[in-house]
């Protein structure tokens, strides 16, 4: 017996399980190696012998009035036969040879102690280190697979993936690195331990170490947003009015801060104070670049939209966009960023669109649109009735909401719209002659030239008729008569004084 203990004290120590677990562990193992090989479901259970510390494996079966399970219970009156002092209720041990378990029975009941032992092993690791996320840890590379890392952790191992390392990094065996716990998992696939490089908790950490400011609390971090291997963004804010936050953390001639940059690899690092005021917090989150103004658009969405000089615009955005999205992810909040050139053109869009000429298209809801198909085409940004007529129907065909009939519809109501200008512009009809009565020329035309006679001037008349023209006929008007008989007396006036 004395062995057997030693062995399993020996492994427990090893894998740091306790021992009455890996006890268990082993009777429960000689349990399944025993029905394997006798090949039988009864009840069995496992002791071993004090002295010699040999195994001694029974069959357990029930005492009842009436046996409804054959294998697992027995009268008793068969009870008694083996046992004298078996009552009702209770439990008969009968003897089995563990002699007869053989090499199979052995290699079975070795894997299910090693099961067992894993479980134990993993209940333990989860229950140490599931409460610690995010703590820094000192940890040793013990192996490399493939492109993921295994690190000690002393008493147990932990897996440094690809992805949560810095592109900066290259470690060999038996380098010591600082890593933060990043999950732990009891089950599964990633079960185990997972530590990180590349976790923005990382430079959080070692902040606390290096800045005193922020381990006593004088100093606190509201926010970090990092690229492993490209920049960290890092927000504090000081509780002492007399403690300058930033300061602080940069240290006497960058002292501070340049320890952690080396503990990343020359890893870029922007410390920004912090501020209540989100358009202020903005500003300083888009360093070094100088911001114009920040506007809310959606404060419900977290939606803002930063003005820039048109000189600041790439230094805003930075590499590859890395400036405002770290800042993005600092604030929370989704960032447009405009030059003043950009939003400048944007306000005289949205007017020349808000002053287009032209009818909206609501009203085509009075020529049979449903409002529904109105909504959608305005969503569409048509706005107006002339700029729907110049669609397609394939163009009308690719929004979002029309269908084939939709199509159909819509032009139908285009054309009962502009039907009504037709219909005003049409030439009247033509009129009736009637004998007596003048034809009225159409509307705005003008009035038509007098009809000319030729007319023989009668005898002592030429210079009468030559002056006052053609000689009015019936169908002069009375202003043309009442001017020919002026012009008649003025030629009398000339021939009296001849």
């Amino acid at each position: 017996m004395a062995s057997i203990y030693q062995s399993i004290e020996i492994l427990s120590k090893e894998k740091g399980v306790d021992a009455h677990v890996i006890l268990d562990a082993v009777k429960d193992a000689l349990i399944v190696a025993a029905r394997k090989h006798f090949r039988t479901e009864e009840n069995m259970a496992v002791d071993f012998d004090p002295k010699t510390g040999a195994i001694l494996l029974f069959i357990v079966k029930n005492v009842v009035d009436e046996v409804a399970d054959k294998l697992n219970e027995l009268t008793l009156e068969q009870a008694r036969k083996l046992d004298p002092k078996a009552e009702p209720g209770g439990l008969v041990r009968i003897p089995k040879s563990a002699e007869a378990l053989g090499r199979i029975a052995a290699q079975t009941a070795k894997q299910v102690i090693l099961q067992k032992v894993r479980e134990a092993e993993r209940e333990n690791i989860f229950s140490e280190f599931s409460g610690r996320v995010g703590d820094l840890l000192h940890c040793t590379i013990k192996r490399i697979e493939g492109q993921d890392m295994v690190v000690d952790l002393g008493k147990t191992e932990a897996r440094l993936p690809k992805k949560e390392q810095s592109r900066l990094e290259n470690f060999s065996i038996g380098d010591r690195v600082r890593v933060v716990i990043k999950s732990v998992e009891k089950a599964g696939k990633n079960a185990g331990v997972m530590v990180s490089r590349a976790a923005p908790d990382l430079v959080q950490r070692l902040f606390e170490q290096e800045v005193p400011e922020i381990y006593d609390g004088t100093v606190q971090i509201k926010g970090c947003a990092r690229e492993a291997g490209e920049r960290t963004k890092i927000a504090v804010h000081s509780r002492d009015r007399d403690v300058d936050s930033v300061g602080a953390c940069v240290g006497m001639k960058g002292m501070r801060v340049q320890s952690i940059i080396r503990e990343l690899r020359g890893e870029k690092i922007d410390i920004i104070e912090f501020s209540e005021d989100i358009s202020v917090f903005a500003t300083h989150a888009l360093s070094p670049a100088r911001i114009t103004r920040v506007a809310i658009v959606d404060s419900n969405e977290r939606h803002m939209e930063v003005i820039v000089d048109d000189t600041q615009l790439s230094l805003a955005i930075g590499k590859k966009g890395q400036n405002v999205r770290l800042a993005a992810k600092l604030l929370g909040w989704h960032i447009d960023i405009k030059s003043e050139e950009e939003k400048r053109q944007e306000v005289e869009s949205q007017m020349a669109a808000v002053m287009a000429p032209g009818a909206p298209v609501s009203i085509l809801i009075d020529y049979g649109l449903p409002e529904k198909l109105a909504e959608a085409l305005i969503g569409a940004g048509i706005a107006t009735v002339e700029k729907l007529g110049s669609m397609t129907p394939e163009d009308l065909a690719a929004i979002e909401g029309i269908e084939a009939e939709s199509v159909e519809l819509i032009q139908t109501s285009v054309i009962s719209y502009y039907q009504q200008f037709d219909a005003q512009q049409a030439p009247p009809p033509p009129q009736e002659f009637v004998e007596g009565m003048p034809i009225q020329p159409p509307l705005g035309a003008a009035p038509p030239a007098p009809i000319e006679h030729e007319q023989a001037p009668a005898e002592g008349d030429h210079v009468a008729a030559q002056d006052a023209g053609p000689v009015a006929d019936d169908t002069q008007t009375h202003e043309e008569k009442a001017f020919a008989d002026e012009a008649g007396v003025e030629s009398d006036n000339i021939k009296n004084s001849e």
